[in-house]
């Protein structure tokens, strides 16, 4: 079955959000790092717009960024990641978003997924309690 385009933009969006939170960088700077405008930006994250070839370049040159993970959602934004456990670790941060009734905004909820990500990458074991207090602290 062919994904909708929409679906596929926002699918898109997220992992550009992901890679963006993952090296450290605000949306002002990945947009300058790129040539691009921040709205612009801003709108590729938001599966709103489609991010040019030429950005997607930058991307991978600049950064080391996997553009099959980018593009396809598949392997991994760099090599040694473990897919599973980030998929794992988003469901259940979704599940507890919609459970408490919570409410936030994408890039702060790509930056817990991020932070959370690049402890467990470290081999520091994050505890759902502690993402929760991180919640908290980002709650609109």
């Amino acid at each position: 079955m062919v994904d909708r385009p929409h679906d596929y933009l926002s699918a898109l969006g997220a992992r550009i959000s992901i890679a963006r939170n993952e090296l450290g960088m605000s949306q002002a700077k990945m947009s300058a790092a790129l040539g691009i405008s921040l709205r612009a930006y801003q709108s590729y994250e938001l599966g709103k717009r489609s991010i040019p070839v030429e950005a997607l370049v930058e991307l991978h040159r600049q950064f080391a960024v996997d553009l099959n993970w980018i593009l396809l959602g598949v392997e991994a934004v760099r090599l040694e990641h473990d897919l599973t456990a980030l998929e794992e670790f988003e469901i259940a941060l979704d599940r507890h978003l919609s459970a408490s009734g919570i409410k936030i905004r994408s890039e702060k909820r790509g930056a817990i997924a991020a932070r959370w990500y690049r402890s467990f990458l470290e081999g520091k074991e994050i505890s759902m309690d502690d993402v929760h207090t991180w919640i908290e602290l980002l709650r609109e």
